[in-house]
């Protein structure tokens, strides 16, 4: 058989395969995905170029806010209204592009008119949207018909990327409604205002999903500190966001780095918790572990979110001096780009923290315009150690003496030695009345003794506990010093 006749039968099946289907079709009553499309368009849909639109799969939420306000601000269609239309045809339809889609269903119907596809995307730590996860939207813009065929992302299907696939007979119209949509999504983001994180994907480098975090809210009196440490914290990270416009109009960068050092359970976590409490306007993204790897998009996120934080908590276990390894660190190289590439005019705070700030990479600490603010968050002095012991005692009735002497004994403790050191008394005691009530014989005073409250003796003997040889390790783990010279033992 020569080439002609080939192609004669191909086109010949394909003629009869498309007056099969229409027949079928015509005789159920119902229009086809084209008819739907010609209709709303005024010219057959395979005849038009599809234009293709990606979008981070994180940001799919913001697609759908986008094109959904754009879709109920447009004026009335042709066909009287903008309405949905979904596709059906099953899982096959993801493995497709539009233009596929649309090129089966006219040959084959394959693809019939179906149901729109929804799924629950969340927008906040307790808020989710229903967002269309598969289906076409017909309106009007710029006085031209437009159908999007809106898609997210499926990684099993080969998509790693959210879609918006635009069919319009006028030209210029689909570039324009891109530009459009992308600073719609910028101005509405879910993300803007919100603490989250990010993580990664399993098909391709680079943020693969957003997690959403509560805002905490803590008092500055649970901030236990230096006097006057937690005031230039705040005028640096707030102050700047508070006075932008007064710093622009004098000239004044507004892009600032702040580095958090001192000793493991000092409360630099604790004082970053504040910071995003105190500043609910601000779009925080938290890098810690794994996720600094992402620092990149996160400094590109900051920039679009501002006023922003980006928090990077240890940052010593990724930039260390590059003395310490023989060579360059490539996600270092990331943070420094990070830091650096930001705008001055950018309202943006990078708020770093470690352990170990005597192992970190000079440029990083040292360098003017990458960290211009560095605070020492120190060991705990005697005034601070009893603030601290009495703030996680809250209510218990611990008499001022006993805090006195446990805070006097308690030299070289961190805050997490303080916490731990309360919950232990309380410990003690709830033990004590358990024991007490034990057989048959102390039944009676187990009773009273079961309800009582932690009280001066059990305070003195968690810390003597704590304090003792056995303990060394839980010290370190707490962040406590060893066996100081100023922990004295009863």
């Amino acid at each position: 058989m020569d080439e002609r006749a080939d192609s004669f039968i191909t086109s010949f099946q394909a003629f009869l395969d498309e007056v099969v289907f229409d027949q079928r079709r015509n005789r159920a009553g119902e229009p086809s995905l084209i008819d739907e499309l010609t209709g709303h368009l005024g010219s057959d849909p395979r005849r038009l170029p599809v234009v293709t639109e990606e979008i981070p799969a994180h940001l799919f939420v913001d697609l759908d806010i986008a094109l959904a306000e754009v879709q109920e601000a447009s004026p009335r269609s042709a066909d009287g209204q903008s309405r949905l239309l979904g596709v059906g045809g099953g899982e096959q339809r993801r493995h497709n592009s539009l233009s596929e889609i649309l090129e089966h269903a006219g040959r084959h119907g394959q693809f019939p008119v179906g149901a729109v596809d929804y799924r629950s995307i969340a927008t906040g730590p307790d808020s989710a949207r229903q967002a269309i996860s598969f289906g076409l939207r017909l309106f009007t813009w710029e006085g031209a018909p437009v159908a999007v065929l809106q898609r997210t992302a499926e990684p099993r299907f080969g998509h790693v990327k959210a879609l918006m696939e635009i069919l319009t007979p006028a030209e210029g119209v689909a570039g324009r409604l891109i530009t459009a949509v992308r600073e719609l999504m910028l101005r509405r983001s879910v993300l803007r205002g919100q603490v989250l994180s990010l993580g990664g994907s399993d098909y391709e480098p680079g943020v693969g999903g957003i997690v959403f975090h509560r805002r905490p809210a803590l008092a500055p009196d649970q901030i236990i500190l230096p006097p006057g440490v937690l005031d230039r914290i705040v005028r640096h990270v707030a102050g700047v966001a508070v006075h932008r416009e007064r710093l622009r109009a004098a000239g004044q960068h507004l892009k600032r780095g702040l580095l958090l050092y001192g000793p493991p359970g000092t409360g630099k976590t604790h004082t970053v918790r504040y910071l995003l409490g105190a500043l609910p306007e601000v779009t925080v993204i938290l890098m810690a572990g794994p996720s600094i790897a992402y620092v990149s998009e996160a400094a590109q996120m900051a920039r679009a979110l501002q006023p922003a934080l980006v928090v990077l908590e240890d940052c010593d276990l990724v930039a260390e001096s590059r003395d310490h390894h023989g060579g360059p660190q490539p996600l270092l190289f990331a943070v420094l780009e990070a830091l650096d590439g930001l705008s001055d005019d950018a309202d943006v705070a990078f708020l770093l923290t470690t352990n170990r700030v005597d192992v970190l990479e000079p440029a990083l600490a040292q360098r003017p315009g990458r960290v211009d603010l560095a605070v020492q968050v120190p060991l705990p002095d005697a005034a601070a150690r009893r603030r601290l012991i009495t703030l996680y005692a809250r209510d218990l009735p611990f008499t001022t003496g006993a805090l006195d002497r446990a805070a006097e004994r308690s030299a070289g403790i961190t805050a997490s030695f303080a916490k731990e050191l309360v919950r232990r008394a309380v410990l003690i005691a709830a033990e004590a009345g358990h024991e007490a009530g034990d057989g048959e014989a102390g039944r009676e005073a187990g009773a009273a003794e079961a309800g009582r409250e932690a009280g001066d003796a059990d305070l003195a003997s968690a810390l003597d506990e704590m304090l003792a040889d056995s303990e060394s390790i839980t010290r370190s783990l707490l962040g406590a010093a060893g066996s100081p010279a100023g922990m004295v033992h009863r």
